[in-house]
């Protein structure tokens, strides 16, 4: 216990992968869903003597249940919430967590209750003025072979639960807080508040505030990054009807940046605003109400149609981000971690949900084709480390970018924008996130 180690700043650095070559054509929606190909049914269920606990069953923990289940490996899942129930909010799945998706046998679900943006932009925080981006809507499968969605969380919750409980319908144990666990040669026994379990690993997939990464490495210590996040969803038929586009779109500002984008098939606008903020209240948590006038007063002067948006939200919530420096350890024996337990993340690249998704697969792979068990979590930990912390270094980076106090001066702003946030240099900052193929990584 106590051993892990962290890096002791994030290290902010730009990539140096260029674009593909290749101009991709515009895609209608319906030639992109034609373009997804099926899901491969290549797994066996339930032919394994190898047996897996998962603490929490958030989107993490719930994909790599169900990746391990379809190659035959017994799974119990234990989560503290007396029910599943995602927060009501937003999130991207670009082409590599939809890849998993799609192997997964959920792809088309999941697509078939999101948006496919028509583009994304960026847009400046007082005039409006608007740019586009690299297309990562409709050309994304011709691109990577993938969609990039937006996506409700509680549908795709809904979609590995289900998937989960087909395979086996007692995998998730409700009302289990995990409290400790302890391990040997032979195996390993998670300790719950509805008693305790051995098998032959445990995978920490319960996020920020995981009590099996405190297990592994001691209470952590949190730095406030000196930013409050804000969350909320807008029926669209709130909206003026020039503002319900199907757009997904990122105002940037001096000190501060909003995103919001479709999600449920249009039905919602998912809103997310940043700002910098001196405060102590350092609550992170994503469940903390706050109030329309809260949110208004960080953005000051911001464009009328943000104001409107905001005054449009049905119930605002916030939380303090804070910065959790990439573990060095992410394994002990027996015990690992994944998803934001092992590399907590600013959202400033829109992949939190992604890498814990990733995570998910190549554990199962691991697990599935190494046959000693510390062996198979070290691999997992050694194939995903240095991909997860270059997202926690990336996003760190786009803080600074989102929110340079040049964006305060019109002049200065465009010619900032267009040498930082063109479709060259997103393209050069995102290409070797959405590439990856979690099937032949190696590990």
């Amino acid at each position: 216990m106590g051993i892990c180690t962290s890096t002791p700043k994030i290290e902010v650095h730009s990539t140096q992968l260029s674009p593909q070559a290749s101009k991709a054509r515009s895609t209608s929606l319906q030639e992109a869903n034609s373009l997804v190909r099926p899901t491969p049914e290549k797994h066996n269920t339930m032919g394994s003597s190898k047996k897996i606990l998962i603490a929490g069953a958030g989107l993490g923990g719930l994909a790599a249940a169900l990746a391990l289940l379809k190659r035959g490996i017994d799974v119990e899942v234990y989560e503290q919430a007396k029910e599943l129930r995602e927060v009501g909010a937003g999130l991207h799945i670009s082409p590599n967590a939809f890849r998993v998706l799609d192997e997964l046998g959920i792809g088309q679900e999941v697509q078939d209750k999101s948006c496919i943006a028509a583009g994304r932009e960026v847009r400046m925080w007082s005039t409006g003025e608007t740019w586009p981006v690299f297309d990562l809507g409709m050309k994304s499968v011709e691109r990577y072979g993938f969609p990039y969605l937006t996506v409700y969380r509680p549908d795709l919750l809904e979609a590995l639960v289900n998937a989960v409980r087909a395979i086996k319908p007692d995998a998730i144990h409700l009302h289990s807080a995990c409290t400790g666990f302890e391990q040997n040669e032979q195996g390993v026994t998670l300790q719950h508040t509805n008693g305790s379990t051995t098998a032959d690993a445990l995978i920490g997939a319960d996020g920020v505030h995981s009590k099996i990464r405190e297990g592994l490495c001691g209470v952590d210590a949190p730095q406030y990054s000196g930013l409050i996040a804000w969350r909320g969803l807008i029926p669209m038929e709130r909206l003026p009807e020039r503002m319900r586009r199907l757009v997904g779109t990122n105002w940037i500002g001096p000190g501060g940046h909003i995103v919001h984008y479709p999600v449920r098939k249009g039905e919602l606008m998912n809103f997310a605003g940043i700002s910098e903020s001196e405060s102590q209240w350092l609550t992170e948590s994503w469940n903390v109400q706050g109030s329309i006038e809260e949110c208004l007063d960080c953005y000051p002067g911001w464009n009328e149609d943000l104001h409107f948006m905001i005054k449009s939200i049905e119930t605002p919530y916030k939380w303090a981000l804070m910065i959790r420096p990439p573990l060095d350890v992410w394994t002990q024996g027996r015990v690992t971690l994944l998803g934001d337990a092992s590399h907590a993340t600013l959202p400033f690249l829109a992949q939190g949900a992604a890498m814990a998704i990733e995570d998910g697969f190549i554990l199962a792979r691991a697990i599935h084709e190494i046959n000693a068990v510390p062996d198979a979590l070290k691999r997992y930990e050694n194939a995903r480390k240095e991909r997860c912390n270059r997202v926690v270094t990336g996003s760190a980076a786009n803080a600074k970018r989102f929110h340079n106090p040049v964006l305060a001066n019109p002049d200065e702003a465009r010619a900032y924008v267009s040498r930082e946030l063109s479709p060259e240099k997103i393209a050069e900052r995102y290409e070797w996130v959405y590439i990856y193929d979690v099937n032949t990584v190696p590990l």
